[in-house]
This record gives structure tokens, sequence and C-alpha cells, in this order.
């Protein structure tokens, strides 16, 4: 079994490895993100636990589009708009 003190040498991997999903979506700050990019330009290792994690995202993803009956959509429509046209208070009652 692999652990990412075994598989991951430096403690600039490790950062890297446990920010991958932030760096996935986009919740990094601009400075870290540009770190974590040019780390994974130079780590092979990074890299390859990036394309894993991106590749299984993805999957994921497109695996769990379900279809959602048409019938369903108007009536969460229609309960949003009378949601929406109620005062604060009576949407509380």
């Amino acid at each position: 079994m692999r652990t990412i003190d075994n598989e991951f040498e430096s403690d600039e991997c490790r950062k890297v490895i446990t920010q991958l999903y932030e760096f996935l979506d986009s919740e990094l700050t601009d400075d870290r993100r540009e770190r974590v990019r040019q780390h994974l330009d130079h780590c092979g290792s990074c890299l390859e636990a990036f394309e894993f994690e991106a590749e299984l995202r993805a999957v994921i993803v497109s695996h769990s589009k379900e279809q959602v009956p048409e019938s369903l959509m108007r009536k969460l429509a229609m309960l949003i708009e009378e949601e929406e046209g109620l005062t604060p208070n009576q949407a509380s009652e």
C-alpha cells in the first residue's frame, strides 16, 4: 500500500498532493495555483497523481448525469416561483 509519505518524497510534493482537489476546483489563490502548476510541470509523480484525479473526476461526472423528467423540472420551477413570491415572514410559516 502506497502512502503520500512513501510515494512523494519532498515537502512540496506532499503540499501539492494534498491540494489537488482545491486545484481542480479552482479554490486556491492565484499565487498558490501557479506554484502548484509549476510543480506539476516538473514533477512526474505529482503530475501522474493529478491526471488520475482529473480523469476520475471526469468519469464520475459523466456517469452521474441523470436525465430529470420534464414534469419534475416544471414542478420545481413552479415551486421556486411560488417561493420567490412570498415575503420572508410568509416563507417561514
